[in-house]
């Protein structure tokens, strides 16, 4: 009965940012071909073309990487948890619909620092899953020591991250867009060490956030690593 709750509400999420990304991609679109492309002196700020195709291509890209969950059982029989399923369809939700399309980044002080720190959570939590998983695969001969396993809890995370900076370097530069922040929401670009800030904050938190789970996953890897003989005898 626990089972089929949490799989509805799973659902339930999945079908909410599904419709919310669509209807996303379908308004930035649109908006996209009525935008101006260059903002006159003379005008207060308005949503430019490079505007809109972020929030298109984010939508996009948020379409596509919701269904990696279920990519992963159907293609590796990898199944994540019903909860962290739930927690990953809600960050896209907070980075992509409230973050882009609502410009929650820039109306809500430190909203990109809060979400850098729960993905860093999230992908500890998940490098966490994972291994646990492949411990408890009698096909797969690896059984990883506590601190091995935060090593690449902590390690996973900061990967993803990384590579979440490279595709936002790299789409920025293709399409001159600005997910980066190296130019201010009023037009006016960013030098020197300001132009990265956005970029090595983001890296940095990440890294603490994923530091702190793996930490916590360590203590309780640990603490069962002990129990497990008692259990067995």
């Amino acid at each position: 009965m626990k089972i089929g709750k949490k799989l509805k509400i799973t659902k339930i999420a999945g079908i909410i940012l599904f419709i919310t990304l669509v209807v996303s991609v379908v308004y930035s679109f649109v908006n996209f071909l009525f935008a101006p492309a260059e903002l006159a002196d003379a005008q207060p700020y308005e949503k430019l073309k490079s505007d809109y195709l972020l929030m298109t291509t984010q939508c996009l890209l948020g379409i596509v990487v919701m269904t990696l969950p279920a990519l992963l059982d159907r293609k590796w029989k990898i199944v994540v948890p019903n909860a962290i399923v739930v927690l990953y369809y809600a960050f896209l939700y907070c980075a992509i619909y409230l973050g882009e399309v609502h410009s929650f980044y820039y109306l809500i002080p430190h909203w990109d620092t809060i979400l850098h720190a729960f993905s860093g959570a999230m992908l500890g939590a998940l490098g966490f899953i994972l291994v646990d998983i492949l411990n408890k695969d009698k096909n797969v001969s690896v059984s990883l020591s506590p601190l091995f396993l935060s090593i690449f809890a902590f390690a996973f995370a900061l990967a993803v991250g990384a590579l979440w900076e490279i595709y936002e370097y790299s789409f920025d530069a293709v399409l001159g867009l600005n997910m980066q922040k190296h130019t201010t929401e009023a037009g006016v670009a960013l030098a020197g060490t300001q132009a990265l800030a956005d970029t090595m904050k983001d890296l940095i938190i990440d890294a603490l956030a994923a530091f702190a789970v793996s930490a916590v996953g360590f203590v309780i890897s640990k603490a069962k690593r002990r129990e497990k003989p008692n259990t067995e005898k």
